[in-house]
């Protein structure tokens, strides 16, 4: 073979080598494109078809889901914020619809698997947990039945399709769990500072109502069935604490009780402290009825705090009624002013103010030691 044949090969061989690499360049993009294009099918629902923006949350108005406790409906509102369906004035802390909106257009496919004929294999039949969203005319729906082994997804099925079976991570599903007075914007309290304080007043519980004595009563009380009219409630026992400022309002006060100076005593010091770090932990019942009101204390209440404070130039008043201890004892039930609705306040925001409503300014009363021999007799 000539040099000139030898080239002419080399050539040839060149081109066919520059066309199988183009070869592979080309299906390679093909399988890519084809990988991405599967990978889109399985990434989440496939979206509204009037919505016109399914991957935005802002593209929803509406949203149902059932945590398999309880059902919760959420719209927006004419100045397009959430409200709660069922209690448009409730104050809705939006975060909780907005992330279960953020979830659900980020939505992945961990597994796609055909349907069986049982719905009981997937726990579809009797669901854990289901989800509608809409945005413009259209409907996404989502349906969650049981567990997968591991615990950390669930079986889905999704726009009433019962062909097809999507396993997908629980994020979903926890979010939907939280609480709908866990979405409460709690009240902010004032600004109870020392400086701001004119006078505290802590009225205690309402005294307990005397009972007659046996033979008391008449024949003629004996014989009478009408009714008795309700009593207005006995007056509290009540501690007021006033400020007295000799330099100014700037300065730093002296704390009376009538003529005792109280100011040193540690309860006043411990009570000045819980005011001025005074907040809400939780929303209760922001609907409380009537049985609510009394199984937390309020008929009456233990308690009622009241504060006289400068705020902005004027005088305010604070009120707080307290409540019962909630049952894991961290706190107790409290109600701001003429408003109804039940908050938690934690334990140690709210002990002072119950120690003196209780024992006044000498604060708690200890038993008595026991007399000398009194352990044995008991014994």
């Amino acid at each position: 073979m000539t040099w000139k044949e030898r080239r002419t090969v080399t050539i040839l061989l060149s081109i066919a080598g520059a066309l199988f690499l183009a070869l592979l360049i080309v299906f390679g993009m093909i399988y890519r494109q084809g990988r991405e294009e599967a990978l889109a099918e399985q990434s989440g629902p496939a979206g509204l078809s009037d919505s016109g923006a399914p991957g935005d949350p802002g593209a929803y108005t509406a949203l149902r889901w059932y945590n398999g406790s309880a059902t919760l409906s959420f719209a927006l509102d004419e100045e397009g914020k959430w409200i709660w369906a069922d209690g448009p004035d409730f104050p809705l802390n939006g975060e909780t619809v907005t992330s279960v909106l953020e979830a659900l257009t980020a939505l992945k496919f961990q597994q796609v698997l055909p349907a069986g004929e049982d719905k009981s294999e997937h726990g579809l039949d009797t669901p854990s947990a289901t989800l509608t969203a809409t945005a413009g005319t259209g409907e996404q729906s989502l349906v969650f039945g049981k567990t997968t082994t591991d615990g950390d997804s669930y079986y889905m099925s999704m726009n009433g399709d019962e062909s097809t079976v999507y396993i997908v991570a629980d994020t979903l599903v926890k979010l939907m769990q939280t609480p709908i007075y866990d979405m409460c914007v709690l009240p902010e309290l004032p600004d109870l500072s020392e400086l701001n304080l004119r006078a505290v007043t802590i009225q205690g519980p309402v005294p307990a109502p005397e009972t007659p004595e046996e033979g008391e009563g008449g024949e003629d009380d004996e014989e009478s069935e009408e009714p008795e009219e309700p009593e207005e409630e006995p007056e509290r026992p009540a501690v007021t604490l006033n400020a007295r400022r000799s330099g100014g309002e700037d300065q730093a006060a002296l704390w009376f009780e009538g003529s005792d100076n109280v100011t040193a005593a540690p309860l006043m010091q411990d009570l000045l402290h819980d005011l001025s770090t005074m907040s809400m932990a939780k929303c209760v019942d922001y609907f409380p009825s009537e049985e609510a009101a009394e199984i937390c204390g309020f008929r009456p209440a233990d308690a009622i705090l009241k504060v006289e404070y400068a705020a902005n130039g004027a005088d305010q008043t604070f009120t707080l009624s307290v409540g019962a201890r909630m049952p894991d004892q961290s706190g107790r039930y409290v109600r701001l002013g003429e408003d109804g609705a039940i908050y938690a306040m934690a334990t140690d925001s709210i002990d002072a103010v119950m120690t003196i409503s209780v024992a006044g300014m000498r604060g708690v009363v200890q038993d008595p030691a026991p007399a000398e021999g009194q352990d044995e007799a008991q014994e």
